[in-house]
């Protein structure tokens, strides 16, 4: 097999452990009215449990970061996702909410491994000018696994019961992790000669300011989007007396068209070389969205349904421009470390900000959850660092020094895609 087709095979390994995953580690919220009834507990302490992978996941994802690094993305995505299949198949059994709790926080810190290693190798086998729609397939990977949850999972509980959905989120999670274990592999050029294998650098990206602003950006425009999919579901079902596997069927079209605009936007960026740029442009599309959501839950059920609908893709659509962005400003030796901490950054406002939107929704309806969400998305338009890559890209132009997006993570043999990465 070519250079040039193996490393779309190891994406498309890369996407299936993090789609696989994804289903058992963000997919939860679907089950959120199936919660409630097993369990008995209120929405906050339900939003709390659906929220868990994401406090373990914020725990481990430098760390899995670094073991890439060094060690590279096999090691990581076998033993990584094996484990969380493993949990999983635990968390099916257990009926205790403060321990369900805990072993799905520590479920989700080991299927962190997948979230690194699969951003990771896109930045090691393409080289600049495909890392835009090659990311973008990466991240197309999340919101398969969210719309497969959506499809799937409420039938299962259904039938089956939460510890059914939950012990076939481990089968398909195990089969990722035997996929990878068995295929996954490093670019057949890694680092220049006499330069130890994975050694990472010594001078830190983050002495980089632009490398804080789009962690920022990323903090803030993931409040839109957890308060979207994770309240979504219940917004149909107590907001608008929806079946709640009809409410997961329209979340399930939302996240197939939310992984559209996610390639759309990679695409995009390549074709333009510039990464920050679009992702403003969404971010201010993402304000405008939550505000008119927000509007709408106040003054049409239809208009509510219709605008939440069209919410839940837009506002994923930015993440891969701001993942790859980090990658990028990262540089090859950090890119594990810098990718964990930019996936920390999201889980931790994501883990502090679900109870807390909870509470808000509780008090003022979905309508006041939604605007939180809308003020917080104009607030990240300001800090998307556009005029830095503007500034480098005339710089890149009178040949000072190469734009951040052309960084040569990869070496091309030749013309075209055919060629080898340096990792």
């Amino acid at each position: 097999m070519s250079n040039g087709r193996r490393r779309w095979w190891i994406l498309a390994l890369g996407v299936n452990a993090h789609t696989l995953t994804t289903v058992g580690m963000f997919g939860l919220p679907v089950l959120l009215p199936a919660i409630r009834d097993e369990l008995g507990v209120s929405l906050v302490v339900a939003g709390v449990l659906t929220s868990a992978p994401s406090l373990g996941a914020m725990a481990s994802l430098i760390l899995w970061g670094m073991l890439a690094d060094r060690r590279g993305e096999r090691l990581v995505l076998g033993s990584g996702v094996a484990v969380c299949a493993v949990l999983l198949a635990v968390a099916a059994v257990v009926e205790q909410p403060v321990v369900l709790g805990v072993v799905l926080a520590l479920m989700g810190a080991a299927g962190a491994a997948a979230i690194v290693g699969g951003g990771r190798i896109v930045l090691r086998w393409f080289p600049a000018g495909q890392r835009g729609i090659a990311m973008g397939l990466r991240q197309v990977s999340f919101m398969l696994g969210m719309g497969l949850a959506a499809f799937v999972l409420p039938p299962i509980a259904r039938a089956h019961g939460l510890g059914g959905a939950l012990l076939a989120c481990a089968a398909a999670t195990l089969v990722a992790a035997i996929l990878a274990a068995l295929f996954v592999a490093d670019p057949p050029l890694d680092l220049p000669a006499g330069t130890p294998g994975r050694a990472p650098s010594a001078a830190s990206p983050y002495r980089k300011p632009e490398l804080w602003r789009v962690h920022a950006t990323s903090a803030l425009i993931v409040i839109p989007q957890f308060v979207v999919s994770t309240y979504g579901v219940s917004a149909l079902v107590d907001a608008h007396a929806w079946d709640d596997v009809d409410a997961g069927r329209v979340f399930g079209a939302a996240a197939l068209a939310g992984a559209a605009a996610r390639l759309a936007a990679g695409y995009w960026s390549d074709r333009t070389g510039r990464r920050m740029g679009p992702l403003r442009t969404i971010v201010v599309a993402t304000t405008v969205v939550m505000g008119v959501l927000a509007v709408a839950e106040l003054v049409s059920p239809w208009a509510g349904v219709a605008a939440l609908a069209l919410a839940a893709v837009v506002t994923v659509s930015g993440n891969g421009l701001a993942y790859l962005g980090a990658g990028e400003l990262a540089g090859p030796h950090w890119a594990g470390r810098v990718l964990g901490a930019h996936n920390t950054v999201q889980n931790v406002v994501t883990f502090g900000g679900v109870p807390v939107l909870g509470m808000v929704i509780g008090a003022s309806g979905y309508w006041a959850g939604f605007a939180v969400g809308a003020v917080c998305a104009l607030a990240a338009v300001p800090l998307v660092p556009v005029a830095a890559e503007r500034r480098a890209a005339r710089a890149a132009r009178a040949g000072a020094v190469p734009e951040p997006t052309a960084t040569p993570l990869c070496r091309t043999a030749g013309p075209g895609p055919s060629g080898s990465c340096s990792g």
